[in-house]
């Protein structure tokens, strides 16, 4: 009688999610993931006209806990902690924060490891991310199978284009982008969010002479393990932190 009722209860909860505002839908879905103990995911990046993908970055969450990251760079696996707005990136010199990791150097020197190391402080759960996404979509749609898609504003797609390129100390902040366009796809399965797709494309300046490129790329992230994940911070990071 028990499963019955459980049964009808998630039945009865699946069709009032399908019946809301898609927008409403998906938050509800991101929420009923951040409100799970714990969660893994997967985020893979790909740029249009290369033939392979970055090294993705993994993710374990619990909730109101430890956020602990990874990422390949380099023959290296760069790691980060992070725990409500703080966050620590381990080095060859223990754990460290955004302030005392010193700006990205040449590559040889370690500069690109602190660039991910900084990115990975400022990556966001997807329970939180998707949340965030959908107020950036004006129309928001509802299709088959669970799957929510729309396009973002241009401010959101600038945002997301300039990947947290700051000003360097002493430097002026480096030009947005300019013809940013974005699109987000959001997959959500017995009122879970499971999986969404981040498309953007624009123009960026590189480089000392600011030449301008025309980018494009697509971030896909899946979650898994949803309250079987084993969310293990270390001790130094815990102490750092």
């Amino acid at each position: 009688m028990k499963n019955i009722v459980t049964v009808g209860l998630a039945a009865a909860f699946v069709a009032a999610l399908g019946a809301a505002e898609p927008k409403d839908a998906l938050k509800g879905a991101a929420k009923n993931l951040a409100d799970k103990p714990n969660y893994s995911w997967t985020s893979t990046l790909r740029f249009e006209g290369m033939d392979r993908e970055f090294p993705p970055t993994k993710g374990k969450a619990e909730k109101d806990g430890f956020i602990v990251l990874s990422q390949e760079v380099q023959d290296t696996t760069v790691e980060a902690v992070l725990k409500g707005d703080k966050g620590v990136v381990k080095t060859d010199e223990g754990w460290k924060t955004a302030d005392e990791l010193g700006p990205p150097g040449p590559p040889g020197e370690g500069g690109f490891a602190r660039f991910i190391g900084r990115r990975l402080l400022e990556t966001k759960p997807p329970a939180k991310e998707a949340a965030d996404l959908s107020g950036k979509i004006p129309d928001l749609k509802a299709g088959e199978a669970g799957l929510y898609s729309g396009d973002l504003t241009e401010d959101a797609a600038k945002e997301l284009l300039s990947f947290g390129r700051r000003a360097r100390p002493g430097q002026e902040a480096p030009p947005g982008p300019k013809n940013a366009k974005g699109a987000v796809k959001f997959w959500v399965k017995d009122g879970l969010l499971t999986k969404y797709e981040i498309s953007l494309k624009g123009t960026i300046r590189f480089g000392p002479d600011q030449e301008e490129r025309d980018v494009a790329w697509t971030r896909t992230i899946e979650t898994k393990d949803v309250g079987t994940t084993k969310v293990e911070a270390p001790d130094e990071a815990k102490k750092k932190l």
